[in-house]
């Protein structure tokens, strides 16, 4: 119904400061702390539990009822009193009046209910499925990544036409056969799920059934390398939407992919451009040099993420006794993998023109940068017998990071044009890759937030650049931000 005391009954700002932690559906009532069915007042943002719990939403409200007619008895003229009437459901949304008893469809003439609203539809978490919190850190990341998972989102669900099953809509089950299986519709799913915030958290079991069968190095329950994962999933959704075996084709304009050749300076992965290649694909220009005769070889490699070392002076560990180790920073990581570097003898370039394998000096330039910027820190390193996790901190800034000293003709772009914002963060704890856990954090409509599966809470921006990154995306900025000068 239209309620009349909606102006009355709402604050005029809500402060996100006052909000509980936690997902909404989680919120415990103040009164008896129980978290079932919880109800947020819309006039002082406490929280009760409903009327089929114990009640406390509607006491609160009859409190503060009958406060106010003790008010009004001294004071005749006195205008219309707030009266906590109107409370919101932390799960589904949905408003309700005590004073009209009537769930409300009705807003204010600023629509403070709706951005209440969209305040609360909070991100899901993904449920640990056996040791799959490389998954789980991985979707979650790119989940906040707007123009990508958006365009996955906006997809029709996939019809799988075969038999008695032709021309219905049919949704993918473990029962169902190979043929069956497709990675862009349960990734699909799995976005669409997210940050809707009707449940504490998903179950990605379908995504991960289709993930076993079309990627059998990831089947079973063992832990997982979560950048080899991405690397993974990344490629198999751009041949899935390359070959359109989702059902239905969905072109990339040719503006906005990148395509494979060394002469227009344009490059691809396999083929035709797809959403993947367009957003994350960027290229590298291989520059080596032999040393003898001073022959250079050039060669263009697309990429969708760049690999970075941790340049080995800032992996020493010290000793009390010694002066500390200065904090290594994310252009440290980039410099290193930019500058100019001999080869070894295990990787002598074979030479044209001297016609047999010769020293030579290798540098990587990038020719074209992505729309999104995805950084990997290369933690872990092979011995002998073990792969050793490195566990040095990087600093790392949260927004302008400046891309334009790296590229190969940085005199051709625009200033401010090369300037990119983090969006998502992934952290390995723990000390090996075949052990430890995944969490992610993720940046959504202004606000961090830290994802440990099934977990999600609101965290600050102090707290994510103390995370030892393993993992960073970070988007091509298209306003003017201001920058973290720091680095």
């Amino acid at each position: 119904m239209e309620c009349p005391h909606l102006s009355s009954n709402i604050s005029g700002a809500f402060d996100s400061s006052r909000f509980p932690n936690g997902t909404p559906s989680s919120w415990c009532c103040n009164v008896c702390r129980s978290n079932k069915s919880p109800w947020i007042c819309l006039t002082c943002l406490m929280v009760h539990c409903g009327r089929y719990v114990n009640g406390h939403a509607k006491k609160h409200f009859e409190e503060n009822q009958v406060l106010c007619v003790s008010q009004r008895k001294g004071e005749k003229h006195e205008k219309e009193k707030i009266h906590h009437s109107v409370c919101m459901d932390c799960s589904s949304y949905s408003v309700f009046c005590y004073r009209c008893d009537e769930f409300v469809v009705n807003d204010t003439k600023l629509g403070q209910v709706q951005k209440l609203r969209e305040h609360l539809q909070s991100a899901t978490g993904l449920r640990n499925l056996g040791n799959t919190c490389f998954m789980n850190a991985i979707l979650q990341s790119l989940s906040n990544i707007e123009q990508f998972s958006c365009y996955f989102k906006e997809l029709p669900a996939v019809a799988l036409r075969s038999g008695k099953t032709a021309g219905r809509r049919m949704y993918h089950t473990r029962s169902q056969g190979d043929n069956s299986v497709s990675l862009v519709e349960e990734f699909r799913k799995t976005l669409c799920s997210l940050w809707q915030g009707n449940q504490t958290a998903f179950s990605p079991d379908s995504l991960f059934y289709a993930i076993w069968k079309i990627m059998p190095s990831f089947r079973g329950y063992q832990q997982q390398d979560a950048h080899e994962f991405m690397r993974y999933l990344l490629d198999h959704l751009h041949r899935e939407l390359q070959y359109s075996r989702n059902g239905a084709s969905h072109p990339v304009s040719p503006q906005d992919g990148v395509r494979l050749s060394s002469t227009d300076g344009k490059c691809c992965t396999n083929g035709t451009a797809s959403v993947v290649t367009s957003i994350f694909g960027g290229i590298l220009q291989n520059e080596v040099n032999c040393l003898i005769c001073g022959t250079e070889s050039r060669k263009f490699d697309p990429f969708l993420d760049l690999s970075l070392d941790i340049p080995s002076q800032f992996r020493q560990k010290r000793n009390k006794d010694q002066e500390p180790v200065p904090t290594c920073t994310l252009r440290d990581c980039l410099h290193s993998f930019t500058d100019l570097e001999e080869l070894d003898d295990t990787e002598l370039y074979y030479c044209h023109k001297c016609k047999k394998r010769q020293k030579s000096t290798k540098k990587f330039w990038i020719q074209k940068l992505p729309k999104v910027l995805c950084l990997h820190l290369k933690r872990f390193h092979w011995t002998a017998f073990l792969r050793n996790k490195v566990d040095t901190y990087v600093e790392f800034p949260l927004k302008g990071l400046d891309m334009r000293g790296y590229l190969l003709e940085p005199e051709k772009s625009l200033p401010g044009s090369c300037l990119y914002d983090l969006v998502a963060v992934v952290v390995h704890h723990g000390s090996g890759v075949g052990s430890g856990h995944y969490t992610a954090y993720g940046s959504h409509e202004g606000h961090w937030y830290h994802f440990n599966d099934s977990t999600v809470t609101l965290t600050n921006e102090d707290t994510v650049r103390k995370a030892k990154a393993y993992i960073l995306f970070y988007v091509e900025r298209t306003g003017q931000v201001p920058s973290d000068t720091s680095l």
